[in-house]
């Protein structure tokens, strides 16, 4: 290390090591959050030296000054603004003698926090203001001989664009790391997401982008894996807090231990980080944990060969990870999806009752309904989310086209994405005519394709229909619908290829009493296309009398049951509904061969019905 500058040191194989919090360990020693901790640079030198000792003995390669509020205006709250220069220079100068005591070789960085005013437009204060007042705290710190800059704990793009620019005209060749913290949602407190941020402090000038304070590794490694995907040559700094602050009888805690931060050490290496350190509520323990930890590991660099390391926690972005469903999908398994309706009051009592009912039963998800037959039920993304939450199942979020406007379309998404409903199944929808209020609005902007490619080329790409930037991309997993015995196939299946265009990742079918219409339509899409593309579950409808049978054949559109199914099901008579049941065991058994799932359609709520039939399914 020894001669080394930063940038060269971070370009070597092994990450490097920061120190932890400052402040945490001041107050944890008597100093009070109400006192100004860079005036300690003069009047208590040897308590902060002494935190600059600790994190260089638990192994820290890099320190941190003790000059983060060390500002014209944070001082001014203190009275101390006249006392810039000499706190500032102080601050680098104790860190410099704690560093030649030590004898070891550790880099000095100059620490710089925010202003503590808004800039303008969300504030007062002028741009060129900000930058005035930076460079003056910069200059203080440049004089002093750090080793290089950095810039942490900012929330506002254009308060750390004036912080570089100050750098830039005073000394270009200092290294910069510019580092930024985000709130619970992966945004900066004005609402910008980590590929924003990422791009912007590059092209502001910044060598390392940071991402420090904030919530716990967790949060800090999924931003990280963020910017990365969008800056893949990039290097990164990273400085997460010790878990999200608790207070308890008046003391601030950080429940993140050591250990953990020790673990995450090497998680962090391998998602692309270059330095790794703590911010709040840790410790010299934690660095310790933290060194420990990377010098046990022969790692390579996150695009070599191997991480010679057990696993360690590696959560995905979690908007971008793959739903059950999908992965289910994907390997290929038999998946049994099952419909429900939401209920017509606010009572959901039945319906989870039947949705735990079918997830003991085997099923692998619950579709919900919205509006079926056009009648006014609860809004199916509430049921949903609570259906995810109280019966532990994943759902497929019905989401018709009729009745929504660009507007609605785009907000009803963004609503279900922040309650974590991400499969989606696109249909057009019940028209308003048949139903509780005939004469209701039945308008649409999108048909059903133009919805699938909103979502899949849209939403999940980070744009809305406009091009607008909606701040990070939804990770839908898209359905459409399929009518097997549609009057006209041709017109169906060029509707079907637009929608497998749109991006569409599995097909739903309404119900078939026959393999006849899948065969047919199968062959006239191969015929026409090649292999089916993508995953069909298939519609079955349990038969529960040959009056129900009746029913379906004359007045529900798009159902064709053969005549050898009505004759079994008038000869069942009082046991037609174990004749119906019997009927979707057989299909089923066939279709295992031909299709990837079933979407089972319980009668009448009938899911004791339902419940008899998946467990068959599961049990051959």
């Amino acid at each position: 290390m020894k001669n080394k500058t930063f940038l060269e040191l971070i370009s070597l194989e092994k990450p490097i090591l920061a120190d932890g919090a400052m402040g945490t360990v001041l107050h944890e020693r008597g100093v009070s959050f109400d006192s100004c901790f860079d005036e300690l640079n003069l009047t208590d030198p040897r308590v902060v030296g002494d935190v600059h000792r600790e994190y260089i003995e638990a192994g820290a390669q890099i320190i941190l000054t003790n000059t983060f509020g060390a500002n014209a205006y944070k001082l001014g709250k203190h009275g101390l603004a006249e006392h810039l220069k000499e706190i500032n220079t102080a601050g680098v100068e104790l860190a410099r003698r704690t560093v030649l005591a030590s004898f070891k070789d550790v880099l000095i960085a100059g620490d710089v926090g925010p202003l503590g005013v808004r800039l303008a437009p969300f504030g007062r204060v002028l741009p060129e203001e900000a930058q005035r007042i930076f460079s003056e705290q910069v200059k203080a710190l440049l004089d002093a001989e750090v080793d290089l800059l950095i810039f942490e704990t900012m929330t506002d793009l254009y308060e750390i664009r004036e912080a570089i620019q100050a750098v830039k005209a005073l000394s270009p060749d200092i290294p910069i790391v510019a580092s930024m913290t985000f709130t619970r949602d992966d945004r900066t407190l004005l609402g910008d997401n980590p590929r924003k941020v990422a791009k912007d402090l590059i092209s502001f000038g910044a060598d390392v982008i940071g991402i420090n304070c904030s919530g716990g590794p967790n949060q800090i490694q999924r931003i990280l894996k963020e910017m990365r995907h969008t800056l893949p040559d990039g290097k990164f700094w990273v400085k997460p807090n010790a878990g999200w602050p608790e207070q308890m009888g008046g003391r601030i805690f950080y429940p993140a231990s050591a250990d953990y931060f020790g673990e995450y050490a090497r998680s962090f290496w391998k998602a692309g980080a270059n330095v790794i350190g703590g911010c709040c509520g840790t410790t010299p323990e934690h660095i310790a944990a933290m060194r420990k930890s990377l010098d046990s590991t022969q790692t390579m660099k996150p695009n070599g060969i191997t991480i010679q390391s057990p696993d360690f926690p590696d959560e995905e972005i979690a908007q971008v990870k793959p739903t059950r469903l999908s992965q289910k999908l994907s390997k290929k398994k038999f998946v049994i999806a099952v419909e429900m309706d939401p209920p017509r009051g606010l009572s959901m009592h039945k319906l989870l009752a039947g949705a735990s009912l079918m997830a003991d039963a085997g099923a692998d998800v619950i579709d919900v309904a919205d509006s079926p037959m056009a009648r006014m039920r609860m809004s199916p993304w509430a049921v949903c989310s609570l259906i995810q939450r109280k019966a532990k199942i994943e759902t497929v979020l019905h989401f018709p086209t009729r009745g929504r406007n660009l507007l609605r379309v785009q907000g009803d998404l963004l609503a279900a994405h922040a309650l974590n409903v991400r499969n989606i199944f696109v249909v057009m929808g019940d028209p308003t005519s048949i139903g509780d209020y005939p004469d209701a609005m039945d308008d649409f902007d999108l048909a059903p394709s133009g919805l699938v490619k909103l979502i899949k080329q849209g939403f999940n790409t980070g744009v809305d229909h406009s091009g607008t930037d909606i701040g990070q991309p939804t990770s839908f997993f898209a359905g459409c619908a399929l009518n097997l015995t549609a009057p006209d196939p041709q017109r169906e299946l060029n509707v079907l290829r637009r929608k497998i265009k749109g991006g569409a990742d599995f097909v739903l079918t309404q119900p078939i009493y026959s393999m006849e219409p899948l065969d047919a339509f199968k062959s006239l899409f191969e015929d026409t296309y090649g292999p089916f593309p993508i995953p069909i579950l298939v519609g079955i409808l349990p038969l529960v009398s040959d009056r129900h049978a009746a029913f379906l054949e004359q007045e529900v559109p798009g159902i064709h049951i053969p005549e050898t199914i009505h004759e079994h099901m008038r000869s069942a008579g009082a046991d037609g509904a174990v004749e119906g049941i019997r009927i979707a065991t057989d299909l089923i058994s066939e279709l295992k061969n031909r299709a990837q799932g079933i979407y089972l359609m319980p009668a009448f709520n009938r899911f004791d019905y339902a419940a008899e039939i998946i467990e068959t399914c599961k049990d051959s």
